[in-house]
């Protein structure tokens, strides 16, 4: 489903401040935390102020367009059609490596087996010591 069509469906529409936030977090291909896209929006959009981009990534947030992690103490968001992946955060020197949803599947098998539970693993940091720290 495109991203106008969920606005649509949950009875918002697709604002420019909304098409630029997703166009850059799709562009990016990566993490930026919300002062970063109000760097590039601000570029693009005269007129828009943080509390818009904080607002904006809220809503797509709700409707499943974008996802945020806490990284280390910040928010960052991506673009949802990245798909689901995980963080390894090392808590001596904060590399922070990406760890494909798969990785965590073995884990959601064992909940769901031994006690019935059904684990929502979709956006995780798990910290720990690197291979150059340890």
């Amino acid at each position: 489903m495109s991203c106008n069509t969920t606005l649509k469906a949950k009875g918002y529409r697709l604002t420019p401040q909304r098409r630029i936030i997703l166009d850059i977090l799709h562009a990016e291909g990566t993490h930026l935390t919300a002062d970063a896209i109000y760097e590039q929006v601000k570029d693009k959009v005269e007129g828009v102020n943080r509390s818009t981009v904080y607002r904006t990534l809220e809503l797509l947030e709700s409707l499943g367009l974008t996802v945020k992690a806490d990284i280390g103490g910040s928010h960052v968001y991506h673009h949802a059609e990245e798909g689901h992946h995980h963080h390894l955060k090392c808590r001596k020197c904060r590399k922070v490596m990406e760890l494909p949803e798969e990785s965590l599947a073995p884990l959601a098998e064992a909940l769901r087996k031994k006690h019935g539970f059904e684990a929502d693993l979709h956006h995780h940091v798990i910290t720990g010591l690197c291979a150059s720290c340890r």
